[in-house]
C-alpha cells in the first residue's frame, strides 16, 4: 500500500504532469486566441462575401418534426478550416522556420561527420 501511495505521489507531483498541465493551460489559451481571431477577423470576411456572418439560417430541411440544417454544418466547416488555416500559418510555419534553423545550425556547429573524417584518414594513408 505504502509503495502505491509513493507512486502515485510520483505521478502526481513528477514533472511530466506539470509540464503536462502547463501545455493544456497553454493551448486552452491559444484556442481561445485563435477562436476569436476566427470570429473577429474571418468570419467578418465571410460575411462581405456572402452577405450574413454564418449560414445557419440557410439549407434547412425539414424531416416530419426535426430539421437538418445542413448550414449550421457550413458554418462550422468554415470556421475549422479557418481556425486550421490559422494555426497552420501562425504556428505550424514558424516553427517548422525555426526549427530547420536550429537543425542547420547544430549541424554547422558539429564539424565533419564520422564518415568524412574516416574518408580524409583513408586519403592520408593512401597518399
Amino acid at each position: 500500500m505504502k509503495k502505491l501511495l509513493n507512486d502515485f505521489k510520483e505521478f502526481a507531483v513528477g514533472g511530466n504532469l506539470i509540464e503536462i498541465a502547463v501545455g493544456l493551460v497553454m493551448a486552452l489559451a491559444f484556442g481561445a486566441l485563435i477562436n476569436v481571431f476566427v470570429a473577429a477577423l474571418i468570419m467578418p470576411i465571410v460575411a462581405g462575401i456572402f452577405g450574413q456572418p454564418d449560414f445557419s439560417s440557410l439549407w434547412k430541411l425539414g424531416v416530419g418534426e426535426a430539421t437538418m440544417e445542413f448550414g449550421t454544418f457550413v458554418t462550422a466547416l468554415i470556421q475549422f478550416l479557418s481556425i486550421a488555416f490559422a494555426v497552420y500559418f501562425f504556428v505550424v510555419r514558424p516553427y517548422k522556420a525555426y526549427t530547420d534553423r536550429q537543425a542547420a545550425a547544430e549541424e554547422e556547429a558539429a564539424g565533419p561527420s564520422e564518415i568524412d573524417l574516416l574518408t580524409d584518414i583513408r586519403d592520408a594513408l593512401a597518399r
